[in-house]
């Protein structure tokens, strides 16, 4: 797959879920559990063979976005994404010299 360029035109525009009904990336309010998992599911098995998959993902993470399967994770999963990254960042902030090189002596 060739390297997507920002001047190409937005992310989204190349989404296989444009094609897709939204409702299966959102919830219908009091979805019971089996329902949801089968939903979600299928939603990321778009996801999967979408080309702009990992842009989707970032972007639901920079928001973030609070509901929905975006980038092939769900909000629950984007949650546990986002507190991976700011432990990690917390503890490359603790490290002394972290990200630096020592010099040779």
């Amino acid at each position: 797959m060739p390297a997507r360029h920002e001047e190409d035109g937005p992310w989204h525009a190349e989404a296989v879920c444009r094609r897709d009904e939204a409702g299966l990336f959102f919830a219908p309010s009091k979805e019971p559990t089996a329902a949801r998992l089968s939903r979600e599911e299928a939603a990321k098995r778009v996801c999967a063979r979408c080309p702009v998959m990992v842009a989707c993902r970032e972007h639901a993470l920079l928001q973030p976005e609070p509901y929905g399967v975006w980038g092939g994770l769900t909000a629950a999963e984007r949650r546990v994404v986002l507190a991976r990254r700011r432990r990690r960042a917390a503890e490359l902030r603790q490290t002394p010299g972290a990200g630096t090189i020592a010099a040779a002596g």
